[in-house]
């Protein structure tokens, strides 16, 4: 009996039983290997990749993870809002079938197939270019190529490198926010901020949706570097508003991330709250004055009428090229729609100012109360300077037109929050009905809410809008939040008509809405009149719209300028027929601010071009 460290006198003869065993190796492709019970390799085989084209938005994290240099970015069919036109192209000479391109897809659509054979007939010496660029073709398998049925490795939730779940943002519970107008999101602390950051694969899909082409990845590297400054710096060059964005924007960029295909998009609008807010003002205005360095000292004079989004942002970049910016708005304060159609528990009043105040340490002149074609005629403005640009928002409200609607006890949703938001009384009923499903309608009713409950502790309020479900045109944020705040939403219900008796205000007829865009997608609301309600109510608020008012305008202008709809005509930049006039912002491409951000800032680059050429 062999001890320990010893060897049995018999060892070498147990190796004689393996000659009588069948060969384990397999003669491949002459023969198929069978793995688990199924041909070929295993189930989580990393052989050949392949990509769904129609799921790949060419974000490139697949290249920037690569540790062999294997992959680059190619052009590709697949463009359109949240794509890229580019797909992956595998070398697989350095291709060492690690994965990792696989684990770090945003959107899953690469994959790696079980085959792992790249057989071609010609000799390697004899490779042309035809050749090589068929090899390209198909060393990247697509859905409807061989094998693509037979997927090996691919990535899953549980072994994903990408972090899917957003940090969650704090926010007032309802019962705390509801009989006042307090800021409802609390923002990020340093440490949700990083973490946040960190989320970010910098594929730069949402630079091309957001309006403004802000950039993003590059900001938002900047957080993750603990340099804010850098960050507002980034966010300055392309947005002059980033504090009033970082709330109420409509983050068109959040809809296309890469990270939101397969979990939740960074929280882009958040992320740039942060970094603004952490900042004192003096530093941004620091930051945001850098530009003016090497501009100052430019006679031309440049007149702005209106001080919303569009033309705060022409403001700030014209005076920044070193032009004399004066602003005109018939309001008291500046801000237009931010400061008189947002309530304040979206946008507080001190963090707007904070925005409008960089602008003002630009040197921007701002002549508020001053409404043009009363105090000041459109043509004594023309006659004081170089270029005007128009940038008057909607300001006159929309109505649903119904009978009954004029009457008494009703008003409009636009004239209730300028009051409110100036602090002054306004009407309030017991049982309130707001007509209109858009953010400006879930505004003005949450707000009505917030006074009553203030007031009689009680709520209510109701809503009645066309559109049922998903196709509300209000955020989902706002619509869930109303619903918290006690706000009763019934949808899908068209108005018709305002029901008085004895002169005093009973309700409103409405009918079940069937549909409210025709087969050409055009606005063309169908009821059904064998579905007809009354509502009680004491007051009804419409909330449907608004529309520009042009009056202030001289008639040998508007003759010269197109309006189409009740929106000026321009070309890319804003300018218009008349080549010392230039338009921007809801007048030109309807109400939305960051887009009217970027209005501004193309205007006012159209702007230095015109007067540039009279050098």
């Amino acid at each position: 009996m062999s001890g320990p460290g010893k060897k049995s006198f018999f060892s070498p003869f147990k190796l004689l039983k393996n000659f009588l065993k069948k060969p384990l190796t397999v003669r491949v492709p002459f023969e198929d290997i069978d793995t688990l019970g199924r041909i070929g390799a295993s189930p989580e085989y990393r052989g050949f990749h392949y990509n769904d084209h129609e799921l790949c938005i060419g974000c490139g994290t697949c290249q920037e993870i690569c540790t062999t240099d294997a992959i680059r970015m190619v052009e590709g069919a697949n463009i359109g809002e949240g794509k890229l036109g580019k797909v992956p192209e595998i070398d697989y000479g350095r291709c060492c079938y690690c994965g990792f391109c696989v684990d770090m897809c945003t959107t899953g659509s690469l994959s790696m197939s079980r085959h792992y054979l790249g057989n071609y007939p010609t000799p390697v010496d004899k490779i042309g270019n035809a050749e090589v660029d068929d090899l390209k073709e198909h060393f990247i398998w697509t859905p409807e190529m061989q094998y693509s049925d037979d997927p090996g490795h691919m990535a899953s939730d549980d072994q994903v490198w990408l972090d899917l779940e957003r940090i969650p943002m704090t926010e007032l519970s309802p019962e705390e926010r509801w009989d006042s107008f307090i800021e409802i999101v609390r923002g990020f602390t340093k440490d949700e901020a990083l973490r946040e950051a960190s989320r970010c694969v910098e594929c730069g899909v949402c630079v091309e949706t957001c309006p403004a082409n802000m950039r993003v990845p590059q900001y938002i590297h900047a957080i993750w570097d603990g340099d804010l400054e850098q960050s507002v710096r980034e966010m300055y060059s392309e947005n002059s508003l980033p504090g009033i964005c970082g709330r109420v924007c409509t983050h068109k960029c959040e809809t296309v991330c890469s990270i939101g295909h397969r979990g939740e998009p960074v929280a882009i609008r958040w992320l740039k709250r942060y970094a603004v807010e952490s900042l004192p003002v003096d530093k941004v205005a620091e930051i945001a004055g850098e530009m003016t360095a090497k501009t100052a000292g430019k006679k031309n004079r440049v007149s702005i009428i209106g001080s919303g989004p569009a033309g705060l942002s022409a403001a700030y970049y014209l005076a920044g090229m070193g032009y004399q910016i004066t602003v005109y708005d018939s309001n008291k304060k500046t801000g237009g729609v931010m400061r008189y159609g947002i309530p304040k528990y979206r946008l507080p009043d001190e963090h707007l100012d904070r925005d409008v105040e960089v602008i003002k340490r630009m040197g921007v002149e701002f002549k508020m109360g001053v409404r043009v074609g009363k105090k000041i005629k459109f043509a004594d403005i023309k006659a004081q300077s170089d270029a005007v640009m128009i940038a008057t928002g909607y300001d006159l409200p929309r109505s649903t037109g119904i009978t009954g609607i004029d009457g008494k006890n009703c008003y409009q949703a636009f004239d209730l929050l300028k009051a409110i938001s100036a602090g002054e009384d306004v009407p309030l009923g017991k049982k309130i009905l707001v007509i209109g499903g858009g953010n400006v309608a879930f505004d003005i009713a949450r707000s009505l809410a917030r006074i009553q409950r203030s007031k009689t502790k009680k709520v209510g309020l109701t809503m009645v809008c066309l559109e049922s479900g998903r196709e509300i045109p209000a955020d989902v944020e706002e619509i869930r939040e109303a619903i918290d705040e006690g706000v009763v939403l019934y949808d899908g219900r068209m108005p018709k008509e305002v029901v008085f008796e004895r002169g005093s205000l009973k309700g409103l007829r409405h009918i079940k809405c069937v549909s409210v865009f025709d087969e050409q997608g055009h606005f063309n609301p169908v009821g059904d009149e064998s579905d007809s309600e009354v509502f009680n109510t004491d007051m009804i608020v419409e909330a449907v719209g608004q529309k520009p008012d042009f009056s202030y305008l001289p008639d040998d202008a508007i003759k010269k300028i197109e309006i189409i709809r009740g929106k000026i005509l321009t070309d890319e930049q804003g300018g218009t027929a008349l080549p010392w006039l230039f338009a921007a912002g809801d007048i030109v491409h309807g109400p939305d601010i960051i887009h009217a951000v970027r209005d501004g800032h193309n205007s006012a680059k159209a702007i230095d071009a015109y007067l540039s050429k009279g050098k």
